[in-house]
């Protein structure tokens, strides 16, 4: 007998686009809850430490090259190009992975909940991935560049650490937003048969 992948019913292909669909419409989901998760982390840092938005050490230190979508990327409504934007928002959030993990490590009190939010935007990241048509064009960090990154975000100054992570929870919520709006733009326009 033949194996089943010779079959040209064309059953592959639906099971592909429905699976392409799911991943689809659990992004969005995903992606709020993360963006709110970050913005809670933002608020419970502003009342433990007073390190808040408006504070003038924000400008201080701000030399941390946080992944950021641009008009370039394809993000936006107008010019909008799916593969790009895909592609940049995966590739943003698994370097946000490191990002991420600096603050696990350094904010005690929040470690399960970061821990979760590390956890959680791996998943995104590989679920957009997966939506790529060329996944091989996704940026993912290696492990020796991923190292040096956290070696170079610690600091012997507590509050310099502080204001890192209050940067990294602010750009991280700002590429959340982004990517809300983008799974939700491509749910409105996305064609699938089934």
């Amino acid at each position: 007998p033949l194996p089943a992948a010779a079959d040209s019913s064309g059953e592959v292909g639906l099971e592909e686009e429905a699976g392409a669909r799911r991943a689809l419409l659990d992004c969005e989901p995903l992606a709020r809850v993360l963006r709110d998760r970050a913005v809670q982390l933002q608020d419970e840092m502003c009342k433990k430490f007073t390190v808040c938005e408006n504070s003038m050490e924000m400008l201080v230190r701000n030399n941390l090259n946080l992944p950021k979508v641009t008009e370039e990327d394809g993000c936006l409504l107008a010019g909008f190009d799916e593969e790009k934007c895909l592609t940049k928002l995966s590739s943003g959030l698994f370097a946000f992975q490191t990002y991420l993990e600096f603050i696990q490590e350094t904010f005690d009190s929040e470690k399960q909940n970061v821990e979760s939010l590390c956890y959680s935007t791996k998943h995104l990241a590989a679920t957009i991935r997966q939506m790529v048509i060329n996944p091989d064009e996704v940026v993912i960090p290696d492990s020796a560049a991923q190292k040096s990154l956290l070696a170079n975000l610690k600091s012997d100054k507590d509050w310099i650490e502080k204001i890192t992570m209050h940067l990294i929870l602010r750009d991280f919520t700002s590429l959340m937003e982004k990517t809300v709006r983008a799974v939700r733009y491509l749910k409105k326009t996305r064609s699938f048969s089934a």
